[in-house]
């Protein structure tokens, strides 16, 4: 597109407000230290166990991510030990972002940076696993290490970051990818202590049908949905967004999760619901595809590869 003489499209209003949602948004999910991460996380020389054409880079880099991590945490909490830990053990209520924080700082390192980065970050969080134990209310104990919780916490993970991408992903995989996703995924999870991970889709769902009688609706899981879905600590400006994921990640959870959690509703208002969460992927793609922000995001060894210019959990 032409644009006429003396007139720079990155001054104009709309590329203003497009920037600067970028940074407010960027300043959200990595911190105050984002940038420097950034930096070492894409710049940062040596081997790493992912590429560009890997399904898993394709999917954390997608914009769905933003949903997905919201789903996630709605279906994580239904499972009572698992939920247990997080009440007793994490500060999400008075430090929410830190939280998102040190989860996306995770995710980006170990699918996009280097190996070392990577296996010094999964020794420094199997630390803390190993720290986070208790008693949940119903008398049974919990340990944020055992392989069970570890099982459900990376399935329901997995299955909500392929299920968002499938349906919000700028570029769906095919069944052959998303077999490998899961697979790729999985392995990340190994090094975290997770004992045979599914390696297929069919296999990822076949474990978290296996869960089903484990899950129940606990009163610490109604109180983290609340707050993720009602109560997000944003801005009144930021929340029609925000808004529009949350539509998302509950159109897309499976019938018995929106049932348990209380947020079932018609077959016509769960497909308005999905029609938005599009419509609030697409916004957090165009905001995030700033063409000043590319070259930031192109790890070393990869400048000609666009998609390490995306949007998901590296940014």
């Amino acid at each position: 597109m032409a644009h006429p003489e003396g007139v720079n499209p990155l001054a104009s209003p709309l590329a203003v407000a497009r920037r600067r949602a970028a940074g407010q948004l960027h300043g959200r999910v990595a911190g105050p230290n984002g940038r420097d991460r950034a930096e070492r996380i894409w710049r940062t020389p040596g081997p790493r166990w992912f590429t560009p054409e890997d399904p898993v880079w394709r999917v954390h880099a997608d914009a769905s991510m933003f949903g997905a991590g919201v789903r996630a945490l709605l279906l994580q909490s239904l499972h009572p030990l698992a939920m247990a830990g997080v009440a007793d053990h994490s500060d999400y209520r008075e430090d929410p972002w830190g939280r998102l924080q040190r989860t996306s700082a995770f995710i980006s390192t170990t699918t996009f940076g280097t190996i070392e980065d990577a296996e010094r970050l999964i020794a420094k969080v199997r630390g803390i696993h190993r720290r986070v134990h208790g008693v949940a209310q119903d008398g049974r104990p919990y340990r944020a290490d055992d392989p069970r919780l570890l099982m459900w916490v990376h399935c329901a993970e997995a299955e909500s970051f392929l299920t968002m991408h499938q349906r919000y992903g700028a570029a769906p995989l095919t069944d052959a990818q998303a077999d490998t996703y899961v697979a790729q995924i999985g392995s990340i999870s190994a090094h975290l202590g997770l004992p045979d991970p599914p390696q297929t889709v069919r296999d990822l769902h076949q474990v978290l049908a296996d869960f089903r009688p484990e899950l129940m609706v606990t009163p610490a899981a109604l109180e983290a949905a609340k707050f993720v879905v009602h109560e997000p600590p944003l801005s009144r400006s930021a929340r029609p967004a925000y808004a529009l994921l949350v539509d998302g990640a509950v159109a897309t959870l499976p019938p018995y999760a929106r049932s348990m959690l209380g947020m079932n509703g018609s077959t016509t208002r769960i497909a308005t619901r999905d029609r938005l969460g599009g419509a609030g992927t697409r916004l957090i793609r165009w905001v995030l595809t700033d063409p000043s922000l590319v070259a930031e995001r192109t790890p070393v060894g990869h400048a000609d590869e666009p998609r390490a210019a995306d949007q998901g959990a590296g940014s």
